[in-house]
């Protein structure tokens, strides 16, 4: 069961999804007022229920589990690399809820995505919402983000010290790097950022998980294509080397001769070490 979903990041009004688990119920209207509490909107908005179970079962009551969950941050900006609805279907048939922040600006949420800039917040405070929803465990929430997804992922990681789990996936971690390999993001970064590395360092240091890896608490597990075109296999070898060096719990896969989208079933092999890296769907 898939919803699309409104929640408040500071100011901003910012749209997400958030997938249960198959055989499990909620009311749109139930659903509607936990995150308007959860999340500080003054008065509950209209969920939108966008895909059914899969697998029907006979539906566990409200309150009687709690689930694990994993946020999903997605890649490129704005209209480009969306949240991705068959990823949502994978993800929660390994006994998680599931949420995709869209990052403001996106979708018909408020504000202006700045591909890891004040947009971090949009993770971080649906972090928040899902250690208040009751039918999650607050203990049990890991993160996970696929390509420039991995910034957001890895700053709400260090920021809130309570994340169960972080998976970098084809993950940017150093921003620097990006604008001198991907000449056709240049534009767009210096617009988005504010310049180039050499005007704006600080903005491209914020922006890479590799300056402030010191602070990510939890287990990292670090997944690559070795033929990744969009975001070059060294950001996951060298993200590793970092975190290794600083002594943190930090595993690395690499997937030789892929590059940044996986082939369907290598797709599905690399959801299932993930899911059983993070620890399965144990109450």
């Amino acid at each position: 069961m898939i919803f699309h979903v409104t929640y408040m990041s500071g100011p901003y009004r910012v749209k997400g999804y958030l997938a249960l688990p198959p055989g499990y119920a909620l009311p749109e209207e139930s659903l509607s007022r936990m995150i308007a509490r959860c999340s500080g909107l003054p008065a509950p908005l209209p969920v939108v229920r966008i895909a059914d179970d899969l697998r029907p079962r006979p539906p566990e009551a409200v309150g009687d589990r709690r689930w694990p969950a994993l946020i999903y941050c997605r890649g490129g900006i704005r209209k480009v690399g969306p949240v991705r609805r068959e990823w949502l279907e994978q993800f929660v048939r390994h006994g998680h809820v599931v949420f995709a922040p869209s990052y403001r600006g996106s979708e018909g949420g408020e504000g202006v995505d700045r591909f890891g800039g004040e947009d971090r917040e949009d993770v971080l405070s649906a972090f928040r919402l899902l250690q208040c929803l009751p039918f999650v465990r607050a203990e049990r929430i890991s993160l996970m983000g696929f390509s420039r997804g991995a910034i957001n992922a890895a700053w709400a990681a260090a920021e809130t010290r309570e994340a169960h789990r972080l998976v970098l996936w084809g993950g940017v971690s150093d921003l620097a790097r990006t604008y001198e390999e991907r000449v056709d993001l240049r534009r767009m970064l210096k617009r988005v950022v504010g310049g180039t590395p050499a005007r704006n360092p600080e903005g491209y240091r914020e922006r890479s998980p590799i300056a402030w890896a010191d602070r990510i608490a939890c287990p990292v597990l670090i997944m690559h294509g070795t033929r990744d075109v969009q975001v070059d296999v060294g950001h996951g070898l060298r993200m590793h080397e970092r975190l290794k060096a600083l002594d943190k719990p930090v595993e690395l896969a690499l997937f030789d001769g892929y590059g940044h989208h996986l082939p369907p079933r290598l797709h599905q092999e690399a959801v299932d070490r993930m899911f059983a890296w993070i620890g399965g769907s144990a109450e």
